[in-house]
């Protein structure tokens, strides 16, 4: 590269952290006249900034990474089955993050059968949900269960904008219930 290459690149490294400088800037003003409150909704900016954010959080090399679990009825009802399981209680069985918690977030859980989720890589919806995100209520569950089921339940989440309404009805049967809701149900079944 040559020496005037170089100088431009260093006025746009510059303007970089000159505009990154200012977004944090009207960021902490924001802050410190609205406060901290979750209930706020994130703003454009705010919107924008976590996508971005999150997009280069997720390595390149597990961006570009392809289902290797192939797309089977077997495989996206298990899929389906852990996500009511595991993934509804905020998420929602249809994955449009309206539950009791899903609105809470700070940032929003996402309506996940919208482009910001479907255009999203294999790659990147399995990463996510190993490692989860930070600074939002996604948590990280490599821990909890194996690789192959979160390759499935990246199927599942592609299922999703075309879930049908008897899968949801099947769905209500594996979601997690509380003490009360399970005394509550054996209640009406005269258990």
């Amino acid at each position: 590269m040559t020496q005037r290459g170089w100088a431009a690149a260093g006025r746009v490294l510059l303007a970089l952290l000159v505009l990154t400088a200012a977004a944090a800037a009207v960021a902490i003003v924001f802050a410190m006249r609205g406060g901290i409150s979750a209930r706020a909704e994130p703003t454009a900016t705010e919107a924008m900034l976590a996508r971005t954010l999150r997009h280069f959080a997720v390595p390149l090399s597990a961006r570009t990474l392809r289902n290797p679990i192939a797309l089977t009825a077997g495989a996206l009802r298990e899929g389906r089955d852990h996500f009511a399981d595991h993934c509804s209680t905020c998420h929602a069985n249809d994955g449009s993050g309206k539950t009791e918690m899903g609105p809470n977030f700070y940032p929003r859980v996402p309506d996940m059968r919208l482009a910001a989720t479907q255009n999203l890589s294999d790659g990147e919806l399995f990463y996510t949900i190993r490692n989860g995100v930070r600074l939002s209520g996604m948590p990280a569950w490599s821990g909890d269960h194996g690789a192959a089921d979160d390759w499935k339940l990246v199927h599942f989440i592609r299922h999703l904008p075309k879930i049908t309404p008897a899968e949801l009805e099947e769905m209500k049967q594996m979601n997690p219930m509380t003490p009360q809701e399970r005394d509550e149900q054996k209640f009406l079944e005269g258990h």
